[in-house]
């Protein structure tokens, strides 16, 4: 693990002030994003289309995010294996061809089977891609860490907002054109990443598959992977079935909401959050953010009928997701006596593993429930979360983890769980 004097920042250094291979990763890490929510205002689009029975609809369509999910987290325990053999650089490459081809063979689909299928090769290309990201990033940026991750943060929050926009855009004239879309763009980025990135050829030990296992051993580790399985079930919730709860709106109405979702998630990522880890500390502005999403999600679930309620309940959990993305993922950096890209890794698998079961299972309850079963699955997903990390806390003050944006040891244990403490 990183000594705090190793985590803090160079005197003087500014988040904006990157190199330009950074910023060609960080422009890639964007497009690749935009793949979770782009999906959102044409899921229903795509349900009328290609699925024949209206009953199974979201269930059918919700696939598109399980595959995606399913896929991509499992991948992520291969991508330190193979990014130690052939370098970070080719690691990236690969992602990107492969989701260049997935996404526009998933546009080029006539069956909902089809394109779940592809999409789950569009899942295997990102995970090759983000989790090599994360940590080339975090290495090749100047500055702390904590800067590094809140530019992947950002990176992710943009992808995340503009997918929705980007699908709502295209969507308008046809399901398929977003898929083409994304296609175009990471074309696109294929080029910035393979010009403007240096060669990075294999450094040090060769990771086995197995070491991402293995670092889940650790009690910090795991703990956060517990919290991260069904935190990320609410988020997918949100994703999932928020737009079967606004059936009266139409695909730019759902584009516009969801960029809504995506901007305050950025912002919160970038600019907040930060503030807030100082002012009462990691582990309690986690706790504090999973309290109010879990207010969030129980709020739609009993006005689910009412779509103003719905609306802006979407909107505002993107504050509290980006909050807990950015906090979340820098103790995972820190969490565990093993390297980033296997911490990074690990934390991953687990992640996109509770981003898999969450939309299949709520589609599932409104098809055979209510449409307010959904949001009432994604609560006490949240409430396990906040509850796991609640037991788990004195775990890390026992650890004394540092965070990367401390100079002191008394002070990194302050800012991570907290004055209470």
């Amino acid at each position: 693990m990183k000594t705090t004097e190793e985590l803090a920042p160079p005197t003087g250094a500014s988040l904006l002030k990157q190199p330009r291979a950074v910023w060609a990763v960080a422009f890639a890490c964007v497009v690749a994003f935009m793949g979770i929510g782009l999906v959102d205002p044409i899921l229903k689009q795509i349900a009328a289309a290609l699925v024949t029975d209206p009953t199974q609809a979201g269930s059918k369509v919700s696939l598109l995010f399980t595959s995606y999910m399913a896929i991509m987290g499992v991948a992520m325990l291969v991508t330190g294996f193979v990014s130690s053999r052939i370098g970070a650089k080719r690691t990236l490459i690969s992602g990107l061809i492969l989701v260049i081809v997935f996404a526009g063979l998933a546009g080029a689909s006539n069956s909902i089977g089809a394109i779940v299928g592809f999409r789950a090769g569009w899942g295997l290309g990102n995970a090759l891609f983000v989790a090599t990201a994360l940590s080339t990033i975090v290495m090749s940026a100047s500055g702390s860490v904590a800067q590094a991750i809140i530019l992947f943060e950002a990176a992710l929050g943009l992808g995340i907002a503009s997918g929705p926009l980007v699908g709502g855009l295209l969507g308008e004239h046809l399901w398929r054109y977003p898929f083409f879309g994304v296609s175009v763009l990471m074309f696109i980025a294929l080029l910035a990443t393979a010009f403007l990135l240096p060669k990075t050829p294999p450094t040090g030990h060769k990771t086995s598959l197995a070491d991402p296992i293995r670092a889940l051993r650790h009690p910090a580790l795991l703990v956060l992977a517990v919290t991260a399985i069904f935190y990320n079930i609410g988020f997918f919730v949100i994703l999932a079935a928020g737009p079967f709860a606004l059936p009266t709106a139409g695909v730019m109405r759902l584009g516009w909401i969801f960029f809504g979702w995506g901007v305050l998630l950025a912002i919160v990522s970038v600019f907040v959050a930060p503030h807030i880890q100082r002012a009462v500390g990691t582990i309690p502005a986690v706790i504090g953010a999973l309290v109010l999403f879990a207010v969030d999600l129980a709020v739609v679930a009993m006005f689910t009928d009412n779509s103003t309620v719905v609306s802006i309940g979407i909107i505002a959990s993107g504050a509290l997701i980006g909050c807990n993305n950015t906090l979340l993922t820098e103790v995972v950096m820190g969490s565990a006596p093993v390297e980033r890209p296997v911490a990074s890794a690990a934390y991953s698998f687990v992640r996109f593993a509770g981003g898999a079961v969450g939309p299949f299972a709520a589609m599932k309850l409104a098809e055979h429930v209510n449409l307010h079963a959904p949001f009432w699955f994604g609560f006490g997903a949240i409430v396990i979360a906040t509850a796991v990390l609640v037991l788990g806390r004195p775990i890390f003050a026992a650890a004394k983890l540092t965070t990367a944006t401390t100079h002191g040891e008394e002070e990194a244990e302050a800012i991570l769980v907290g004055d209470a403490d």
